[in-house]
């Protein structure tokens, strides 16, 4: 066991879960496991053990290494239309301002009525824009051609898989070093 021995707890040697294809289930949020979930999937013969931690767990009869990275045995099919949410807005935006072009963390972000609710717009893809908190009370409740600020990009529904290929564009805070070759396989090589 590392540190002398001590086992870190439930947060520590998440699993990596890939789709039966050996792609991950999705890029952001990175789908990962608890090592508990991963042992437990491992036992009811749903998931094949691709890479292990060097970290055992124990049980009166039973010694098994903690898996780095899973995949399903039954392939799961992605979502055709990702869900209207605040996130996935920001994620199709790539977490920008469509007004400033600024690049802001989560917390500072909005989203903006293109067309204001107070003036008839929808709350949908084709009407929602993420913005910086400046930009949205700059631009208030009046139209982009009244106050010059026209999105960087028309707003529009993206697909799954957009949403996918914009999440590889941001790392997790944690990568163990068995994830990086399913994470980026499939990536473009450098000549």
């Amino acid at each position: 066991m590392p540190d002398g021995g001590h086992f870190a707890g439930a947060h520590a040697y998440p699993a990596l879960v890939l789709n039966a294809d050996f792609r991950p289930l999705s890029y952001f949020p990175l789908s990962i496991w608890s090592w508990q979930d991963a042992i437990k999937a491992v036992f009811l013969d749903r998931v094949s053990v691709l890479n292990e931690y060097d970290v055992e767990v124990h049980s009166p009869s039973l010694a098994l290494r903690l898996p780095s990275v899973i995949a399903l045995k039954e392939f799961i099919p992605a979502a055709r239309r990702p869900a209207f949410t605040r996130f996935n807005v920001f994620l199709r935006d790539h977490f920008a301002c469509q007004y400033c072009g600024g690049g802001y963390p989560t917390p500072d972000l909005t989203f903006d009525h293109v067309i204001p609710r107070s003036r008839g717009g929808r709350t949908s893809w084709d009407n929602v824009v993420t913005a910086c908190g400046p930009c949205n009370l700059r631009k208030g409740n009046r139209l982009p051609r009244e106050c010059q600020m026209i999105p960087r990009q028309t707003p529009r529904q993206p697909t799954s898989w957009e949403l996918q290929e914009n999440g590889r564009s941001f790392p997790p805070n944690y990568l163990h070093e068995s994830w990086r070759d399913y994470l980026y396989w499939d990536s473009e090589l450098e000549n």
